[in-house]
């Protein structure tokens, strides 16, 4: 049975496997877990729960405040896919970051190709490498291997758009095929992609909320109870029916998009040159990694989509901020005081925020 989340059916089809899993209350020994390398992050879930009234209104102002810019760069996007693709493009978002963007560009390129574009979202997992089963799911239902496009939100160390390469490269050796392994975003922090709309540290709204943004699907599951024929897990929030956001959002920046596409038209896109970007994201983790002591570089997350994964799910350390009244760090600065969290100014940070996950050592 095709799954597709809380969105509408045409828009997203997740080659995941719907689970029950058990969260884990406890940051700390999820942390101590994860870091000591008994479990990999893949196997558990942090318990999710309803934004806070605040926290809500917090979202809704970075929504006011940046749906324009994510609205620009969405058809720039979609730019570029028609630029770098011949013929009709398969969207495959990386779940869960990247399946609003996926959603919201398989109906603009549905309207711009005047015929509907398939969108699948599929799992990838840090040092487990994407989900198989899926890549060939989608190739058994008939889309040419070239055809793929692989979205996420935004690059922060580049670690995912490593891990992509890494993962097609071997798919294809392994296969015979020519899959694309590039790597589409909204923003590259990181220097690490060509196909990008923006290398702005800017607040994309959708990655301020959880499961309540992203069709109530979790974060993508890999443990034991996944055979070897079987899609990644995700778990259905169903319960958070009533106060998901995920199809509102969707639509308001499609909506967004063509206001101004009756405007402009589709932009012209070019390839970033992202060397510059990737120098300065190094040099951030090397100074960090040493004046704070840190020896992992996983526990370091630059920019503010990062940041703000890093105060919904991990035990954060500290909280870099560029400037305390930037409108795209409240959030984080209402995360930090609930959690009472260390919050540094660094008025040369090359992001707007970055943080720091505290050591297991120290938890």
């Amino acid at each position: 049975m095709s799954f597709h989340g809380s969105y509408r059916a045409e828009q997203v089809t997740f080659l995941l496997k719907p689970m029950a899993l058990e969260t884990i209350d406890d940051t700390v020994l999820k942390e101590q877990l994860i870091q000591s390398g008994q479990r990999h992050y893949s196997e558990m879930l942090s318990p999710e729960k309803r934004p806070s009234p605040e926290y809500l209104a917090l979202f809704h102002e970075a929504f006011q405040a940046n749906c324009k810019q994510m609205a620009s760069d969405i058809l720039k996007l979609a730019a570029l896919i028609q630029q770098q693709k011949s013929g009709l493009p398969t969207l495959v978002s990386l779940a869960r970051a990247g399946t609003p963007i996926g959603v919201i560009l398989q109906q603009i390129l549905s309207r711009l190709y005047g015929e509907s574009v398939r969108h699948y979202s599929v799992s990838i997992i840090r040092d487990r490498g994407i989900d198989e089963n899926a890549l060939h799911a989608i190739l058994d239902a008939g889309h040419a291997p070239e055809s793929l496009v692989f979205l996420d939100g935004w690059t922060g160390k580049g670690v995912i758009n490593r891990e992509l390469q890494a993962a097609i490269d071997g798919f294809n050796a392994q296969n015979h095929c020519h899959i694309d392994g590039r790597l589409f975003v909204l923003t590259d922090l990181a220097g690490v992609t060509d196909c990008a709309a923006s290398e702005e540290d800017y607040l994309i709204p959708s990655s301020i909320l959880n499961a309540s943004i992203s069709g109530l699907v979790s974060r993508s599951i890999l443990n034991e109870t996944i055979g070897k024929d079987d899609f990644h897990g995700c778990v259905y929030f169903a319960e958070f029916a009533d106060c998901d956001l995920s199809q509102w959002f969707a639509d308001a920046v499609v909506a967004l998009a063509w206001e101004e596409y009756a405007q402009n038209g589709v932009p012209t896109m070019k390839m970033a040159d992202k060397a510059i970007r990737h120098q300065a994201n190094q040099q951030f983790i090397q100074q960090y990694m040493q004046q704070y002591g840190i020896d992992d570089v996983n526990l370091i997350k630059p920019g503010i989509g990062e940041a703000t994964r890093v105060f919904l799910r991990r035990l954060p350390e500290r909280l870099l901020v560029k400037n305390l009244e930037e409108a795209s760090v409240q959030h984080l600065l209402w995360l930090a005081q609930e959690k009472n969290v260390v919050v540094e100014v660094v008025e040369n940070l090359p992001y707007h925020a970055a943080a720091m996950i505290r050591s297991a050592r120290d938890a």
